[in-house]
């Protein structure tokens, strides 16, 4: 029996679909899971492996810059070589990367698997929409299997840092590693059956643009590390290098029949703003993740436990907001003042959160702040994806997609690489200046561009 849909061609029943849904959302909240779980453990991870902030740095960008990068071309290799091959494929690296990471002997091994973990992550998360596409081709259906894809696996931002911490008291770093192997096996029973399979395509990949890519990331991510720890020489190297690079990459674009970024998605009017949003909103996120579990560790002396617990006030907004709250906000009131609003909170959570720290100030006041951050982040994620496709051109919904989490990791790699380098004073505040200054750049353009049109 043909598993190819059509027009003519019955839904699958759900109960064939129901198990590989779970399966693709599993392997979602595995990849989410890593993240945030992780960052509980950079303190015992840096004790173990007598890493410095910038060793710790690595360790986090080596997986995002590899994630942003390839998230460019990841939906063209998932309908390249059909997305449950991809999807498959990704989780089995992602667990036996995440095994690998366990058994590091040493802080640049880890480094280069964390990079293996990034590919692996963007390789699984256009194949996890194109499988809950292909399960459910009836828009109603579909809309339930996405939000039930994000409950699941947005879980994983509440649960990852109490998790995390529980694994790190119990048994150490490497735990966090290890937790990942049965997940992904879990997910790889789910999805096994046919229903979910999707044909191969003749799209091409470009892949020498995005070796590029990924390379002038990682020089760029560098040269701020190092600038960082003060090693100027080594920054302006790297730098020199990014730019080098980046503008070869640049020119092969520019010839290319089917560039790995559609210049159409960037003059699409109001795209930039959301993207810069996109980023913005990614670098406030993964810059607090990084740097608060160093700071509570350290000046408050937080153990693991209570350090994951610690960021409920951040996490929990996450997983209830989408569904309760951003959806009826974006409903009335429109994409572009729901996001607006999402950074006017990351904003205000930055001095709040920054204060308390700085101030030493009870926990309740930097709850308070982690709570507007959690609120922050959860308004504009669900709204900036609504927005990039509906401002789109015809036919690039699933391009602009794409572009806007490249963009999020993007300003994720910024962010541990920029407020890491501030741990001990303003690492918690600069996220908070980049979102205020993404709040307010669409009106500093257009008073920019009054200005400069004659009377």
């Amino acid at each position: 029996m043909s598993h190819t849909l059509s027009t003519t061609t019955p839904p699958a029943a759900p109960t064939r679909t129901a198990p590989a849904l779970l399966g693709v959302s599993l392997g979602y909240f595995m990849v989410l899971l890593d993240t945030t779980a992780l960052s509980v453990a950079e303190p015992d991870l840096a004790r173990s492996l007598g890493s410095s902030t910038a060793g710790l740095q690595w360790v986090v960008t080596a997986y995002t810059v590899v994630f942003g990068a390839l998230l460019l071309s990841a939906g063209a290799v998932a309908d390249r070589y059909g997305a449950h091959r991809v999807f498959r494929a990704a989780v089995a690296v992602f667990g036996a990367g995440s095994l690998l990471c366990a058994a590091a002997p040493g802080l640049w091994t880890l480094v280069a698997l964390r990079a293996v973990l990034g590919a692996a992550a963007a390789a699984c998360v256009p194949a996890s929409m194109a499988m809950i596409t292909r399960l459910y081709p009836q828009p109603a259906r579909r809309a339930r299997a996405v939000a039930v894809w994000a409950t699941v696996s947005g879980a994983a931002l509440a649960a990852g840092p109490v998790l995390g911490g529980v694994l790190v008291a119990l048994a150490g770093w490497r735990a966090v590693f290890v937790v990942n192997g049965p997940l992904a096996a879990a997910a790889l029973v789910l999805v096994a059956g046919g229903a979910a399979r999707c044909p191969s395509g003749p799209r091409r990949v470009d892949w020498a643009a995005q070796a590029g890519t990924c390379a002038a990331l990682g020089l760029a991510t560098d040269a701020l590390i190092a600038f960082g720890a003060h090693a100027v020489a080594h920054g302006v190297c790297s730098a020199l290098g990014a730019g080098a690079v980046g503008a070869l990459v640049a020119a092969r674009q520019r010839r290319a029949a089917a560039p790995v970024l559609d210049p159409r998605l960037l003059r699409a009017p109001g795209m930039p703003a959301m993207l810069v949003a996109g980023a913005a909103v990614g670098f406030a996120l993964t810059g607090v993740l990084f740097v608060l579990p160093l700071l509570l560790q350290h000046t408050r002396g937080y153990g693991a436990v209570a350090t994951g617990a610690a960021f409920l006030p951040l996490t929990v907004p996450t997983v209830v907001n989408p569904l309760l709250v951003t959806r009826r906000l974006v409903a009335r009131y429109g994409s572009g003042s729901t996001v607006r609003a999402g950074l006017c909170l990351l904003a205000a959570a930055g001095g709040v959160t920054g204060g308390a720290m700085w101030s030493a100030a009870p926990f309740a006041v930097l709850a308070a702040g982690l709570v507007a951050a959690g609120c922050g982040v959860s308004l504009p994620l669900p709204a900036l994806t609504t927005a990039v496709v509906t401002l789109a051109p015809p036919g690039s919904a699933g391009a602009a997609g794409g572009v806007l989490n490249a963009a999020r990791q993007l300003g994720a790699t910024l962010g541990v690489a920029v407020a890491g380098a501030f741990v001990s004073g303003g690492g918690l505040l600069l996220p908070g200046v980049v979102c205020a200054l993404a709040a307010a750049g669409p009106y500093l353009a257009r008073v920019l561009r009054g200005r400069r049109t004659p009377a």
